[in-house]
């Protein structure tokens, strides 16, 4: 990291900084800057009522769009963080960043205000470096003495300096074994949970896997404070890229716990006929308490690729991602393009989450890939990839109105499964635009055939209390919605069998569904399958 001064952090500012006769002009008035250049030490002055900012300006960053400035915002948030400044931008520049292996480190509060941000895609020296990463000066470090750990456990054997987000992996044991076009050979066990200083579990994150061995343990300090980001106005010029996995991480990474971003746009010119994929303009990881409000981002457009199967695969590209990330939440946020235009991919992929919020957001999709816990989805409306997940807890989604060919799809390359509940509670459902010739609210399939790692469920529960189907205008041969798809059109008779069993829904329950097509409710185009399952209505 750069340091402002050669010896001591509480040198005066006259010290013999690379930096230090700019940082003397940063955003201040005159007569503050000649306190300051010879005045008490930096950290005698950090305590005066006085508020300060640093501005890139004050580090060589010209805003005007054709300049790199990569340079002096890396700079000015390295004087920031040694020095526990707040950042402000100019509201009238537009700061270029080019393709330099450079990542702009921020800790601590930044306003971004209406500031423009060009970031560069075209050539990147380095695709796998953000361009912005929101850090904690808390170092994460290795938990000793913890060997195994059980589904549930309650308390581990530890001292902690305060709270940590705790991320645990067993390589030994594989999980998310994929099926189907991009099979894989799955992922090592993985769980992420807080911790207290005495080694409580927090009940709102609970150990979901049996640990019998363990190949890596971390805890990852909590901060107290709330670090804020607010404003700003990215556009990303997209890359052209040969259209393969290779995805670009050029974007703002959160790994700091206590995070709030609000405020922010990010829109995407330069999209082509190709390009590589992008792993989410934010990026959250390794953290908890992130609150993301007040936001506008943008679907990427969906290209074709060649599939780990050796078949050709619409490719996945996000802006939003979040891995091994707990208590997240987006608040009134948006997307720049239609939620229903198929040419743009789902707006979220996530990885070993839990307790994930949606709020008044309108977005293409909700997608949970290897696993979430607990997931709430409210006041909002979703595109044409609907709600796509597969994990375990309590699923709600309530005041919401959704579109896509189900209500709830369940992922069938990691096995249709979700062990918990599902709660919908005043949702409208838009099946295939509107005009379907089948629609049913919990999609998915399994075939017993194949091992995804796990024992695969269906919800256990399902409650359904006032949902409008808006089948309006069916075709003459539409028999109307069904409470779940055809998870396995093989499997008619007690004769099929499933090398891995599937655990059925046991109870749904119904009040006030109704249907714009005025068709009644049914249970399944297979209801063999689902034969078992208890449907009552209230």
């Amino acid at each position: 990291m750069f340091s402002a001064s050669p010896t001591s952090r509480n040198e005066p500012f006259c010290s013999r900084s690379r930096y230090g006769m700019l940082a003397i002009r940063f955003s201040m008035a005159v007569a503050t800057v000649a306190m300051i250049v010879c005045g008490p030490s930096l950290s005698a002055r950090a305590a005066a009522p006085a508020q300060r900012v640093v501005r890139y300006r004050d580090f060589g960053a010209k805003g005007d769009g054709k300049t790199d400035d990569l340079e002096a915002l890396v700079a000015a948030h390295a004087f920031a963080n040694q020095h526990g400044l707040a950042v402000k931008a100019d509201d009238d520049a537009t700061y270029y960043i080019g393709g330099k292996k450079r990542t702009v480190v921020i800790q601590t509060d930044t306003d971004f205000g209406t500031a423009a941000f060009l970031i560069d895609d075209t050539e990147v020296q380095d695709r796998g470096a953000p361009t912005f990463l929101v850090s904690s000066s808390l170092e994460p470090f290795q938990l000793a003495g913890v060997s195994s750990l059980k589904r549930n456990q309650e308390k581990i054997d530890v001292s902690l300096p305060g709270t940590c987000l705790v991320t645990v992996t067993d390589s030994h044991v594989r999980r998310y074994i994929r099926f189907g076009a991009n099979r894989n050979n799955g992922s090592p066990q993985t769980d992420v949970f807080l911790v207290d200083k005495d080694g409580t579990v927090d009940r709102d994150t609970p150990i979901i896997w049996d640990f019998d061995r363990i190949t890596a343990i971390t805890a990852h300090p909590i901060n107290e404070s709330t670090l804020t980001i607010t404003g700003g106005r990215f556009t990303t010029i997209a890359n052209a890229a040969e259209s393969k996995y290779t995805y670009y991480s050029r974007g703002i990474a959160i790994r700091r716990s206590h995070v709030v971003v609000d405020g922010l746009e990010h829109h995407v010119t330069g999209e082509g006929d190709q390009g590589a994929p992008y792993g989410g303009f934010i990026h959250i990881g390794d953290c908890s308490y992130v609150t993301v409000r007040n936001t506008i981002l943008t679907g990427r457009k969906t290209y074709r690729t060649i599939g780990s199967a050796g078949v050709p695969v619409s490719m996945g590209s996000y802006d939003i991602s979040l891995n091994r990330a707990l208590n997240v939440s987006f608040v009134n946020c948006r997307q720049t393009n239609d939620i229903n235009d198929g040419r743009y991919w789902g707006i979220i992929g996530s990885n070993y989450c839990k307790n994930l919020v949606y709020d008044h957001c309108t977005f293409s999709r909700f997608d949970a890939h290897m696993g979430v816990a607990n997931a709430t989805i409210r006041n909002s409306t979703l595109g044409h990839q609907g709600i796509n997940a597969i994990g375990s807890g309590i699923f709600t989604v309530e005041n919401t109105t959704i579109h896509g060919r189900h209500l709830i799809s369940l992922r069938s390359d990691y096995g249709s499964t979700w062990q918990g509940e599902f709660v919908i509670r005043n949702c409208v459902f838009v099946p295939a635009g509107g005009r379907p010739t089948s629609a049913s609210l919990i999609g998915g399939s399994y075939s017993g055939q194949h091992d995804f790692g796990y024992t695969c469920y269906m919800p256990e529960r399902i409650t359904i209390d006032t949902l409008h189907i808006d089948d309006s205008n069916p075709p003459a041969n539409y028999q109307g919605p069904a409470i779940f798809a055809n998870f396995n059109s093989r499997r008619t008779d007690d004769s099929y069998v499933e090398d891995f069993p599937y655990v059925r829904t046991k109870k749904v329950i119904l009040k006030n569904v109704t249907t714009a097509s005025g068709k009644a409710l049914r249970l399944s185009d297979n209801p063999f399958m689902f034969k078992d399952v208890q449907v009552t209505s209230k």
